[in-house]
């Protein structure tokens, strides 16, 4: 049976439910899959000769990763290397097509530049903007950044950007990368 390891890092919990639906679809297909958050106690104890294939997935907030993201992967980028794996980044610039595209999109860029990980595979997901429930200093911040960027500011905006059906096709995807590590 084919297994897949999807890790994933959140804030506010979009990027943890995306990481929920690739694994959804990657169960309905008969792979098992185990979701662990990075800064989980079961990250601490991986068994990465389990795994065909690894996606890790995170959130960016004011144009940067979380520190817990960099240093989980310090720790295992030679476990990550090893496999078949893919990188999944969230954002809300890419709300725009253009910025879906790994070489348009700053993001995802500045993640290959500082990330001591190179992922063989990437994938740029759309998130959410979620005003109501964020603390007002986020809210302002990004209220900021979106007006820059011409995006909503109406600080009762929830607009999800998110492509669910294209997730689906991106976990569809890792299967593919699991499958021809089993070949091998």
């Amino acid at each position: 049976m084919i297994r897949v390891l999807v890790l994933y890092f959140t804030r506010g919990g979009h990027t943890a439910k995306i990481a929920s639906a690739i694994a959804d679809q990657l169960r309905s297909r008969g792979v098992q899959v185990d979701l662990i958050d990075i800064n989980s106690a079961a990250a601490k104890s991986i068994n990465w000769s389990a795994y065909q294939a690894v996606a890790l997935g995170a959130c960016v907030l004011y144009g940067s990763y979380d520190k817990s993201v960099f240093q989980f992967i310090e720790q295992h980028a030679r476990a990550l290397a090893a496999l078949p794996n893919s990188f999944f980044c969230v954002n809300v610039v890419a709300r725009n097509p253009e910025k879906r595209i790994p070489e348009n999109n700053k993001y995802l860029q500045k993640f290959i530049t500082l990330s001591p990980w190179t992922p063989t595979d990437l994938k740029i997901i759309a998130g959410k903007v979620d005003y109501p429930s964020w603390p007002w200093y986020d809210r302002w911040m990004i209220q900021l950044i979106m007006k820059i960027t011409k995006g909503p500011t109406d600080p009762k905006t929830v607009i999800d950007y998110t492509d669910w059906e294209d997730v689906k096709v991106y976990a569809d995807h890792l299967l593919e990368l699991a499958q021809v590590n089993t070949a091998a």
